[in-house]
């Protein structure tokens, strides 16, 4: 299917004329963050392999070449700080600052996390100081008129489950459903939306496929067991809390890339087929009678050619072709059509969606402002079609730590001085603040 693409110069005159585009009322507007990658001062199991990798990233990083204007931004990748999360933003301690930006640019709500290893550092023993601090947290949204939206489990692991497997363990989802028990009785009356975890897809491909992120096992066998049982995580937390609030709402966030053939051969559409079918929907497929709604997290279009490698990062028997016209600094293609297309493949399963994340790493800010409005075009263009889609949020509200890669991928609204922790708002983040506040794309 070809549609005019909002960036081509051939397309500007028939999107002019629309001018303006309206978004469904009550629509909620706002940004995401994550616990570990902003509040600073975690101790999980991420956090002790930072450490134990960093002075490796960094010399590895030394092999790559590197622009200027992020050599010239601190941390760098070619220092040992940048892939150790240590303090962060600070947003621990300074969340009720970092609230009042996100409502002065209009935001109407925000997705954050929990951090497990916070509540229940030690097996069994649940720290209610720590409890209270995440009330605390979710009242200021309150007081702020600002929607929040719980993340419960965002890739990290306290120490201690860690230490039994973690997700390969089948105890850890009986331990995940305690946990989650503690804090929804306490957090309930403040709290309509739960996402009970992100992107499990991109956990397990990274985390035992691809032997990018702890536990680095690389054993298909133990991925596909840990798969297995996150599904079942959800799908009891689901009905736990429920049973604990019946008002609340349950989803994941999920992340969904549009796939396209390289070309029109068999084996191609078929590479198209699999991925959309095992990476895309096999999970949703399972969990589609424990949801209230959709968390759709989009970042990537691969244009994929049929390949024997099963662990490719582009999909599974499949070779990444992209063109790469347009990337932001990690080399990702910036693809705003493909969420038009994932958008209506979700249709099928009859829920309210919500983008979860959708943003860019973009330190000089300079393709942020356009970002943002191509994927709303395309998004708005889904909703005319009939996607239940009720929310947008950008991704992320500050620069933070991007696992991995560490410090310098700037995502970020709000741009972060590391050595000092002061926030400055961006360019680009004022005229997302536009559409936040009236509820319209001019274009």
């Amino acid at each position: 299917m070809n549609h005019p693409k909002f960036s081509s110069a051939d397309s500007k005159d028939k999107i002019n004329s629309s001018k303006k585009l309206i978004f469904p009322a009550g629509f909620y507007w706002g940004s995401a963050t994550s616990a570990h990658q902003v509040e600073g001062d975690n101790y999980n199991d991420w956090s002790e392999w930072e450490i134990e990798n960093a002075k490796f990233k960094m010399q590895n990083a030394k092999l790559k070449e590197w622009p200027d204007y992020i050599l010239n931004n601190y941390p760098n990748p070619l220092q040992e700080e940048n892939y150790i999360s240590g303090r962060a933003c600070d947003h621990y301690n300074r969340f009720c600052e970092d609230f009042d930006i996100a409502k002065k640019l209009g935001h109407n709500a925000h997705r954050f996390s929990i951090e497990w290893s916070r509540i229940e550092p030690v097996e069994g023993k649940f720290n209610e100081k720590e409890i209270e601090h995440y009330r605390k947290v979710i009242l200021v949204l309150r007081q702020k008129d600002i929607e929040p939206f719980v993340g419960l489990w965002h890739w990290t692991n306290p120490i201690w489950v860690r230490d039994i497997g973690a997700w390969e363990n089948k105890k850890t989802i009986e331990f995940f459903l305690r946990y989650i028990e503690n804090v929804v009785k306490v957090l309930e009356p403040y709290v309509k939306f739960w996402i009970t975890l992100n992107e499990p897809e991109i956990y397990v491909a990274a985390s035992y496929f691809s032997n990018q992120w702890p536990p680095q096992k690389n054993s298909l066998i133990s991925g596909i067991k840990v798969y297995k049982n996150l599904i079942k995580a959800h799908k009891l937390s689901f009905k736990k809390i429920h049973q604990i609030s019946p008002r609340s709402l349950v989803g994941i966030a999920k992340n969904n890339s549009f796939y396209e053939p390289f070309s029109n051969n068999l084996l191609d559409r078929l590479a198209v087929c699999l991925n959309n079918y095992l990476r895309n929907n096999w999970f949703l497929n399972r969990i589609k009678n424990y949801q209230d709604f959709i968390g759709l997290n989009y970042y990537f279009h691969d244009r994929v050619k049929f390949s024997l490698n099963l662990k490719s990062p582009s999909g599974i028997f499949a070779e990444n072709k992209n063109r790469n016209e347009i990337i932001n600094d990690l080399n990702w293609e910036i693809y705003p059509e493909g969420i038009y297309h994932v958008l209506k493949n979700l249709k099928k399963y009859n829920k309210p969606i919500y983008i979860t994340e959708n943003g860019l790493a973009d330190a000089k800010d300079e393709k942020r402002e356009k970002f943002i409005k191509e994927h709303l075009y395309w998004i708005h263009k889904a909703i005319q079609e009939g996607v239940d889609v009720r929310g947008y949020f950008y991704w992320s509200l500050l620069d933070n730590f991007e696992w991995d890669k560490g410090f310098w991928p700037r995502f970020g609204l709000v741009k972060i001085n590391y050595r000092t922790l002061e926030r400055k708002i961006r360019p680009s983040a004022y005229e997302y603040a536009k559409i936040c506040k009236t509820n319209e794309l001019i274009l």
